[in-house]
């Protein structure tokens, strides 16, 4: 399947973004990995780079959601489910060679403080993957209070075990923390 001018812009972008943050891409590398002219970049994306970014941030946030859905739907129990999650990420990160972490942690970090469209985007899908988990945790009879805490939790721990991962260039940030957050999931009495 021929792959739209639009569309490898922004995959060359999402993997830009993922491995080099939004300081450290430029538009032209942008074009040159996605096989595009600077005037195509600017045709689709008339706001320039930050236009770019922000569909490159969806465009993760939506193949991360995926990844994140089917680790869930992996298993039956929320608690293995969570370390189905933890595992996945663990190996996916190392088969890239430490380098394809979470898909907006490094613009995120870079715009903290800014009300910026890239910062809004971030937050969104943040908020998105909180979303999956606690329909994961309401689904096996969490209160939604207690569920909303416990999904941030889950997705902060993840988020930050990731990132330490890619450092230390281990798997076993991500699978201990996986194993934690397990047993912090299985501690609530539910039904």
């Amino acid at each position: 399947m021929q792959t739209s001018t639009r569309d490898r812009i922004v995959v060359a972008a999402a993997r830009l973004l993922q491995r080099q943050g939004y300081v450290g891409t430029g538009i032209k590398q942008i074009a040159k990995e996605a096989q595009a002219t600077l005037g195509s970049v600017y045709h689709f994306f008339p706001g320039g780079k930050e236009a770019v970014a922000v569909a490159a941030i969806k465009h993760g946030d939506q193949e991360f959601a995926t990844l994140l859905r089917k680790a869930l739907d992996s298993e039956e129990d929320p608690a293995e489910a969570v370390e189905a999650c933890a595992r996945q990420l663990a190996t996916e990160l190392r088969e890239s060679g430490w380098i394809d972490g979470c898909p907006v942690t490094a613009a995120a970090l870079e715009t903290l403080g800014t009300d910026s469209e890239i910062q809004q985007a971030c937050a969104e899908a943040l908020r998105s993957w909180e979303g999956l988990v606690l329909d994961k945790l309401l689904r096996h009879g969490f209160e939604a209070e207690g569920g909303r805490e416990l999904a941030t939790t889950i997705i902060s721990a993840l988020e930050g075990a990731e990132v330490t991962a890619q450092v230390q260039r281990s798997e076993e940030p991500l699978r201990a923390a996986g194993r934690q957050l397990a047993r912090l999931v299985r501690s609530y009495d539910v039904r």
